[in-house]
């Protein structure tokens, strides 16, 4: 990596700041956000007080910004909540999907066509694969969080607890680079009413759980799943994964069946889901991996 490209990545992420959009360091010619993952947290520095996620720790301050950039050629990363932007990120095919499919592009400019409304004229940005995203201010005193799929097929969204690739940074699959430099225009009423979140299901009895279980463990079981179930957006993850641990402990002790936790876990996750069912799949599959690990005879305490 030249210093040269170094540079540029800096100037990036400078230019970034001084829109007002807090960055992140990327990996560099990666996506995924530099730093340490919360279960390698050493709990120092930044951390002292409890782990901070790549959202809590972005800046615009430039002597940071400077400092990071002089240590690594890192890509750039905007926190997109924090900045106060929705980017709506219209994605391509991928090669084993079916020819002629509708990529994000096609779907979103139906969807504005459906609507009776004109592609909104917005920053915008070519992704390394040929994507776009389209920066949108939040309208005053919105919270919009991530969602995956609910405009559209191959249509993602990027608001609080996610982020978005800026302009400049590299990967193997090309460069991010800006299509459109005006500033960001207010997401249109249309667009915010479909991306609003969703009434929260009723508490109690949202789910139907079956188990052999009983006592304690099946209502253990049942409560945590309503917590699930009825977690408001941008709380939705955290929640999932502290029921994963929690019930993991069960399973260890061998009062749950880890397929009737999982599947009871997966169907609450996917209601009013912001993010593919996939990623909640995982998050399960992490918390439990830990807390069965944590709890089982011999082990750690948890």
């Amino acid at each position: 990596m030249t210093h040269d490209t170094r540079a540029a990545l800096l100037r990036a992420a400078l230019e970034a700041a001084e829109r007002g959009w807090p960055v992140i360091p990327l990996h560099p010619r990666d996506k995924r956000p530099a730093g340490h993952a919360e279960k390698y947290c050493p709990h120092t520095g930044r951390c002292v007080d409890g782990h901070k996620t790549p959202e809590q720790r972005a800046t615009t301050e430039t002597e940071l910004l400077t400092a990071a950039w002089a240590h690594q050629p890192y890509n750039v990363g905007i926190a997109t909540g924090p900045a106060g932007l929705l980017v709506v990120d219209l994605d391509t095919l991928k090669p084993e999907e079916p020819k002629g499919a509708p990529d994000g592009a096609t779907s979103f400019a139906a969807l504005c066509e459906r609507a009776g409304q004109d592609i909104p004229a917005t920053y915008r940005t070519r992704t390394a694969r040929d994507g776009e995203h389209l920066y949108f201010a939040q309208p005053s005193g919105a919270r919009l969080h991530n969602t995956a799929g609910r405009l559209a097929k191959k249509i993602d969204t990027r608001g609080w607890g996610g982020y978005v690739v800026a302009a400049g940074s590299t990967t193997p699959d090309g460069t991010y680079e800006v299509l459109d430099d005006r500033p960001p225009a207010v997401l249109p009423d249309w667009l915010h009413t479909l991306l609003k979140p969703r009434p929260r299901p009723a508490h109690g009895g949202t789910i139907a759980v079956t188990t052999q279980a009983s006592g304690y463990a099946a209502a253990a079981l049942r409560g945590e799943v309503d917590n699930v179930a009825t977690a408001a957006d941008g709380t939705r993850n955290a929640t999932l994964l502290r029921a994963a641990r929690a019930l993991g402990r069960l399973i260890a002790s061998g009062d749950l069946d880890r397929g009737e936790v999982e599947e009871a876990l997966s169907r609450a996750a996917s209601g009013n889901a912001t993010q593919s069912q996939r990623y909640y799949d995982d998050v399960i599959t992490r918390g439990l991996d830990w807390s069965i690990a944590h709890n089982a005879p011999g082990g750690r305490a948890a």
